[in-house]
Order: structure tokens, then sequence, then C-alpha cells
């Protein structure tokens, strides 16, 4: 994670199904500092209208109090690495905070290293997941072998362009460039990934409020576009890594 500016319902509500599930859950940030997640999706008149529901904020009040968000691992260290565990979770979040880790090279060579290890048919293999901003770190992580996206042969979703553009326009009298996370003018979340891809077709999305979860077929690799899919997509990420072991 980053150190600020996750969506909050999609790092608790994960958390929360991995904790009950009796996963060992560790949090990694860059310099190992405890993170936080956007707040205007916690409080006040953007919370009520676009942010967490009250349920949430109690996820995620417990999760900020735990042992292992108050001390999370330091992606940055020389030390450390991806390859003892069995599940990596990139959650999303479009608070400007968050390029720190869409554009940190450190981390994008600790996904390029785990993402080829979750690739099925292979004795133990592992699995990884990511949520509307969450594909975009995947997208620019590059194989160093094929000098392509990790993502380049994958199905996956993220974070719709239609989404993205009616979130931006619908508040920035209100709330500027808030929705646009490389500011005004900057490319959607959707073009981004998909040219890192084959073929754009890799690319799936739907445009319904009703929940959507894209599963690779070549790689353990689950994908999903926003809040609206948290709870499905927990339940299938839970499943996957269950069904590993």
């Amino acid at each position: 994670m980053a150190d600020y500016g996750h969506e909050p319902t999609e790092a608790a509500v994960p958390y929360t199904a991995f904790k009950k599930a009796g996963f060992d859950v560790s949090f990694a940030t860059e310099k190992g500092l405890a993170p936080a997640c956007d707040k205007l999706l916690l409080e006040g008149l953007t919370q009520k209208f676009l942010g967490a529901s009250k349920a949430v904020i109690v996820q995620y009040n417990s999760m900020i109090a735990s042992a292992e968000c108050q001390t999370p691992l330091a992606w940055s260290s020389p030390t450390f690495g991806l390859a003892a565990f069995d599940l990596v979770y990139v959650p999303g979040g479009h608070d400007k905070a968050v390029q720190q880790i869409l554009d940190s090279a450190d981390l994008h060579g600790h996904l390029a290293k785990y993402f080829p290890l979750t690739r099925k048919q292979q004795p133990r293999p592992k699995a990884i997941a990511a949520i509307c901003h969450g594909p975009l770190v995947l997208a620019n992580s590059i194989n160093p072998d094929t000098g392509k996206s990790v993502l380049y042969g994958c199905k996956t979703t993220a974070l719709p362009a239609g989404f993205e553009k009616v979130a931006y326009w619908g508040t920035r009298l209100w709330l500027g460039d808030y929705y646009k996370t490389y500011g005004h003018g900057s490319e959607d979340v959707e073009a981004s990934v998909k040219k890192v891809l084959r073929d754009k077709s890799q690319f799936q999305a739907s445009l319904l409020p009703l929940p959507f979860v894209v599963e690779d077929s070549t790689y353990h690799y689950i994908s999903a576009r926003f809040p609206g899919d948290i709870g499905l997509f927990s339940q299938k990420v839970v499943s996957l890594v269950q069904s590993m072991h």
C-alpha cells in the first residue's frame, strides 16, 4: 500500500475476509510506515455521499488498529521479498498519494518477480489480486525476461473509463480533479491498462452496477473494478487461496 490514499472499502473488506478465513496477513509500505486510507472517504460530506459505509468504517478502524497494519514490512528494504506469500493483494485508490505505488520501480520489481509464480499447473502456484487502480500497478510492472508488462497475456479488468469519467465530471465543481490520480487531462486507468496488453479485448469491463470480477485462465489472477465489486471479489479471492491448499 501507499502510505496514504487507498480506498478504505477496497482495503478493509478484503482484510476482514482474509482474517475471517484464517489467513496470516502482512502489510507492506515503502519504508514500513503504517498506511492510512483516503480520509475524504471516511469522514464528512464526502464520506456520506461518496465514501465508505458505516459498517466498512468499523472494519477499517479494526484494520488500522491491528498489529500487522501498525508494523508493515518495507518494500524498499534489501531483505524484502514476496516469494514467501501465497497471495499478494493490491487495493485501489484514486487519491494522488497512491502515485507512490503506481510509480515505484522497487515495488514493480517485486511484483514482476512474483507474478510468474501465480501461473497455474505448477506444483504450488501462488495467487495475486487487484482492484480499481490496483491492476495499473501490475500493468506498470515489467517482466525483465520479456520486456513486457506482467499483464501482457492476461484477462483483466480495472476501473472502467466510464466510471472514472462519471466520477470526475460529476464532482469536478465540488472536488476539482480529485478523481483523476494524475490530474486533469491525464489518461484513464482503463486506457493505461489496455495499452500494455497483447490485445485490447483482454480487458473486460461492465458498466452495470452488479458485482463484476474477472479471473484469468493462465494465472491465479483475479481483478475487479470498484468498491461495488468488493464482496464478490473478496469471496472469490479467499476461495481461490483455499482451493490451492
